[in-house]
């Protein structure tokens, strides 16, 4: 009997044990989900920080400008006569363009011309007779006066003709013409525009901290949407005398070769500037740097110590130049560090993140437009 009340004994605390045992792991599994729950995996990107060589450069955006360029116009008003230009046409230095109706012009020059003629053979007859004392000094001085006073009005008719003649007062290419035969054109009316375009200049502007670091005869870099990836290299030519009293800018200029002519005046152009040696330099790509109000911050990928488990640390990092996609980094990550580039939004310090580099953001130094 008494042995039969020990089994039973035993029985009930098997029962007990084993229900407060269960009790024990389902709460610790209840635990475990409602820390799931609170600390849920974030799938992220990473790359590695890397140390390269970076030379820093300076910045600026600029138009370019024609070495000489002018909108051609017409000193005096008239009628078009004569043009002997194409539009697009290449034209040397001091070929005529365009000649305004100058009939009575010429009539009255003929009529000036040999009132001047007259009064030559005038006075060399004068002289002629004054060596035998036939006629006066106030006679030659006279004579003289009336010669000079023709041919003053000669070089003045001539001038007027001139100004109804259109030159090129350079070599260079010209534009779309602007007016047709036979239309009368007032003082000042357009006809033309005419651009020397070999060199070429182009104009841009920096901060004026970087005045220091810019001089004549620096190589510089263009760089033209127009040609994606092509680089047109020159040299600073001039730097303006005084900064820009509202942007704080200088305004710079680099003169370029273009005997291609494919650039042309009032293109848009970004120019670097090499600044210094080049710098050892941990770089990522853009797409890593979160940036608040209270600084930039990057997400560094640490092995958990207790766990399979990767998780996400949180610190700030200081960003010095971009180029491209990279962005270089002076202090913050260390070279080999496993850093996000892709999925930060929902990570905060201790977040437990999964790794799928099936996409990545691009790295690239100099992408080309059109790249993904």
């Amino acid at each position: 009997m008494i042995k039969r009340m020990v089994l039973m004994l035993c029985l009930v605390g098997l029962v007990f044990g084993g229900l407060y045992a269960f009790q024990r792991f389902k709460a610790s599994m209840i635990k475990k989900a409602v820390a799931g729950l609170s600390n849920p995996s974030q799938t992220v990107a990473t790359t590695k920080a890397t140390t390269t060589a970076w030379q820093h450069t300076l910045q600026g955006v600029g138009t370019f400008r024609a070495f000489n360029g002018a909108d051609l116009a017409i000193e005096v008003g008239g009628v078009v006569s004569d043009i002997r230009f194409s539009s697009g046409e290449t034209v040397k230095a001091g070929q005529m363009l365009l000649q305004l109706r100058v009939d009575d012009e010429l009539g009255k020059l003929e009529q000036l011309q040999a009132t001047a003629n007259l009064d030559a053979i005038n006075l060399r007859r004068d002289q002629d007779q004054f060596k035998f004392k036939a006629v006066s000094q106030a006679t030659i001085d006279s004579d003289a006066a009336t010669l000079q006073s023709a041919l003053a009005q000669v070089a003045q008719e001539k001038a007027i003709i001139a100004e109804k003649t259109l030159t090129a007062p350079f070599a260079g290419r010209l534009g779309i013409r602007q007016v047709d035969l036979g239309q009368y054109l007032s003082v000042g009316t357009t006809i033309v525009t005419l651009q020397a375009l070999d060199p070429i200049y182009i104009d841009f502007y920096l901060p004026q901290q970087a005045l220091s670091q810019v001089h004549v005869g620096q190589s510089v870099r263009v760089s033209v949407d127009t040609y994606p990836g092509a680089i047109f290299p020159g040299t600073i030519s001039a730097s303006n005398s005084k900064v820009d009293n509202s942007s704080r800018n200088i305004q710079v200029r680099a003169t370029l070769t273009n005997t291609d002519l494919k650039l042309v005046p009032g293109m848009y152009a970004v120019v670097e500037i090499d600044d210094g040696a080049p710098q050892q330099l941990v770089t990522l790509p853009q797409s890593a740097i979160i940036r608040n109000s209270y600084g930039e911050t990057v997400y560094i990928v640490d092995k958990k110590s207790d766990g399979p488990e990767f998780a996400a640390r949180q610190v700030f990092v200081k960003t010095s130049d971009r180029r491209g996609d990279q962005v270089a980094l002076s202090n913050g990550v260390k070279d080999g560090e496993t850093v996000v580039v892709a999925g930060q939004l929902k990570l905060h310090n201790g977040s437990v993140v999964t790794v799928d580099n099936s996409v990545r953001p691009t790295d690239d130094p100099a992408p080309a437009v059109g790249d993904d």
